[in-house]
């Protein structure tokens, strides 16, 4: 069985939403709704308004996953 390839896109924070997610605007002027991952979640990675952070994308039209802060 295939995989569906996860695409990396780097975005900017504009909203913080209840329950570790965020609005992100990417860099064509699309919003996304993003949770933050868990390795994030473990090590208490902070992610605030105004930050960059690099999402893989849903393969299937669904929320990104925030990987990284940039």
């Amino acid at each position: 069985m295939r995989e569906k390839k996860q695409e990396k896109v780097i975005g900017v924070v504009t909203e913080a939403l209840p329950s570790t997610l965020f609005r992100i605007e990417l860099g064509n002027k699309e919003t996304m709704l993003a949770y933050l991952s868990g390795k994030m979640r473990k090590f208490r990675i902070k992610v605030l308004v105004g930050d960059r952070v690099e999402i893989e994308t849903d393969p299937y039209g669904g929320r990104g996953r925030i990987v990284k802060r940039i």
